[in-house]
Formats: C-alpha cells, sequence, structure tokens
C-alpha cells in the first residue's frame, strides 16, 4: 500500500512506498491518490494509446531497418556498435516471442517468423 504526506487541508503533498513519519496508509485505489499521480505524473494520466503507438511504431522501424539492409541501402555495421546490440537483443526477443507464439497457435497478425537478416 501506498503512503501519503498531507497538508493541513488534507492535500495530498507527496507518495512514498515505505511508512515515514507523518506519512499515512491509503489504499492504491484511492480516489485522491489517483488524481495526485495523474497530476503530477503526466506520463501515468495519458491513457495507454500512446505506449501502444510507441510500440507499433518501434515495430515498424525495426522492420525499416530490415528492409534498408535486405535492400543493400544500409550495411548492419554501419550503426554504432550499441545500435547493433539493441538490434540484436530484439531480434532475439522476437524470435524467442515467435517461438512460443508457434506452440500456442498460428500468427493471425501477420508478423514474421523472427528469422532474419542478423
Amino acid at each position: 500500500m501506498p503512503f501519503v504526506h498531507r497538508d493541513g487541508d488534507g492535500k495530498i503533498l507527496a507518495v512514498y512506498e515505505d511508512q515515514l513519519e507523518g506519512t499515512e496508509e491509503v489504499a492504491a485505489n484511492d480516489p485522491a491518490l489517483a488524481a495526485f499521480i495523474q497530476k503530477n505524473i503526466p506520463a501515468a494520466a495519458q491513457n495507454d494509446e500512446w505506449a501502444q503507438s510507441d510500440l507499433a511504431l518501434s515495430r515498424v522501424m525495426e522492420d525499416l531497418v530490415d528492409i534498408l539492409i535486405e535492400k543493400k541501402v544500409i550495411n548492419f555495421s554501419d550503426f554504432p556498435k550499441g545500435a547493433q546490440e539493441k538490434l540484436l537483443s530484439r531480434r532475439g526477443f522476437r524470435k524467442e516471442f515467435s517461438y512460443v507464439e508457434n506452440l500456442f497457435g498460428d500468427d493471425e497478425d501477420g508478423f514474421d517468423d523472427g528469422e532474419g537478416l542478423f
């Protein structure tokens, strides 16, 4: 449960994971806590659409990199070492996910099997 520090009017000023002197425990679904989080952490106030959009766009970017490499527009070695590591790591995750997904059914989303250019 979260712990909050309130002002004299009962308004939440801070939220803590652990109980500190002058804090009180509140339910995780407390409306005042939710309002505090939405006001002070804008990303938490946004619905999941931005996160889903970012995930979809990152997939598009991965596919774009694959296409550019396949068409020999760029070479994998053209990317900085850090980017190469991220691309290889991501490729590995996609391959593992594809393997697990194939165990439980067909790929209905139209994604490739994770095999690829690397």
